[in-house]
This record gives structure tokens, C-alpha cells and sequence, in this order.
């Protein structure tokens, strides 16, 4: 499970200059559950994202994920954490391109040291989950988008993470492509997978499988 307490997020370019992201926001997500943040372009969405994941600390407030409070962690148990726990699915899908489509999922893998074998068999079985293991060698700046996002798909589940983080994820496809992206998310969801979506696109809202839609405007949430 997943709480914010009381979140306040304040940056800070000077003593002059205070933008506040986020405003005395209250969160609970179940585990198992799938959240459709939406919002205009700076409402405050990415930074609960990013919040989540233990990339930013609050100004305040509580960030509690599995009752660990994940707000006060350091820097090296921040990256722990996201490494066992977090996919993250990103707008601009931050791969490698000059590597191999393996050589991408393989990524988050690298820090565990795991057996060549285990992580063989963990390769192979995403890239089939994901429609991808035809393009194992393909480099992926030679892929389509739509190649590249189930690229990126993979990478953020090959660890079996709890939680899965998207973040724009539908705003480099066309319709068809979305839609699609949309089919794996059911998949998802049906893996009991707890996911938050941080989106404009109107292709999210109304879809069976979302638990909720929150909106978010100027740093609160308003529904």
C-alpha cells in the first residue's frame, strides 16, 4: 500500500522564486490497484510520480510505501528501493539506442548479479509477454515507437516490480499504438500489479479497468 500524508512539495530556484508543486495532498493506493493521475502540463502529476519512486523527498509530509516511510531513506537505500519495487514507464521511453532491444530489459538486472541463466530465462519470458523476443538483437534506434515502448515495457516489468510508474506514457504514439498500450495495461492490472498513470490523454479516462481517476490542479487533488 501506498500513502502520502500531508504533502507538501516547495521548489526553490531562490529566496524570490517558490514554486509550490504539490499542496497538502492525501493519497492511498491499494495494493493491486491501477490510478489515472490527469491534469494539465505542470498541475503536479509528475511529482507525485516521482515522490513514489523516491526520486525527490517531500517538503514536507509522509511518503509511506509497505509501512516504510521511503521519504527519509538515503540516497543509496532510494535507489534499493526503486531497484526492488518500482518499473517505471517513461514518456520518452529512456532507452539506450545504441544497444540491443536484450541489452535494454537487461538493464535493471545488472545490479542484482544474478546467474547468466536466471537472467537468460528472465529476458525471454518478457520479450514474449510483450511481443518483442523477434527483435532480441534488433538496436533499438532502429525500431519503430511502438517496438520501443514494448521495449520499455519489458524493461520496467523484468524485475517483477510491485509497483509500475507511467508517466505520460501514450505522448510519442498515434492512436493505434495508444490503444494498444492501453491492452498491455489490462494485462497488468490483471497481474495484480499496483499502477499510476500520470496522463492528459483522454484515451485513459472512462476505461473499465482503472480503480480511479483523480484530477490534479494546481498541486491539490480536486477529484
Amino acid at each position: 500500500m501506498i500513502e502520502l500524508k500531508n504533502i507538501r512539495k516547495i521548489y526553490e530556484a531562490n529566496k524570490f522564486d517558490r514554486v509550490t508543486a504539490l499542496d497538502n495532498i492525501n493519497l492511498t493506493v491499494q495494493e493491486g490497484e491501477l490510478i489515472v493521475l490527469k491534469g494539465a502540463s505542470g498541475s503536479g502529476k509528475s511529482t507525485i510520480l516521482s515522490l513514489i519512486a523516491a526520486l525527490s523527498k517531500p517538503t514536507s509530509g509522509e511518503v509511506i510505501v509497505d509501512a516504510k516511510q521511503i521519504s527519509k531513506l538515503s540516497d543509496n537505500f532510494s535507489s534499493v528501493y526503486r531497484r526492488d519495487n518500482i518499473g517505471f514507464i517513461f514518456q520518452k521511453y529512456n532507452l539506450i539506442p545504441t544497444l540491443s532491444v536484450k541489452d535494454n530489459i537487461l538493464l535493471p538486472l545488472v545490479s542484482l548479479n544474478p546467474h547468466a541463466k536466471e537472467v537468460e530465462e528472465k529476458i525471454q519470458s518478457v520479450m514474449k509477454r510483450f511481443h518483442i523476443e523477434h527483435k532480441e538483437n534488433a538496436i533499438v534506434r532502429n525500431l519503430s515507437g511502438g517496438e520501443q515502448q514494448r521495449v520499455a515495457i519489458a524493461r520496467a516489468y523484468v524485475n517483477n516490480p510491485k509497483i509500475i510508474i507511467a508517466d505520460e506514457p501514450t505522448a510519442n504514439l498515434d492512436e493505434k499504438l495508444s490503444h494498444h498500450f492501453i491492452d498491455i495495461l489490462r494485462e497488468l492490472k490483471a497481474l495484480n500489479k499496483t499502477i499510476i498513470i500520470a496522463t492528459h490523454d483522454p484515451l485513459f479516462f472512462g476505461l473499465d479497468f482503472v480503480d480511479r481517476e483523480l484530477e490534479i490542479h494546481k498541486g491539490k487533488i480536486v477529484l
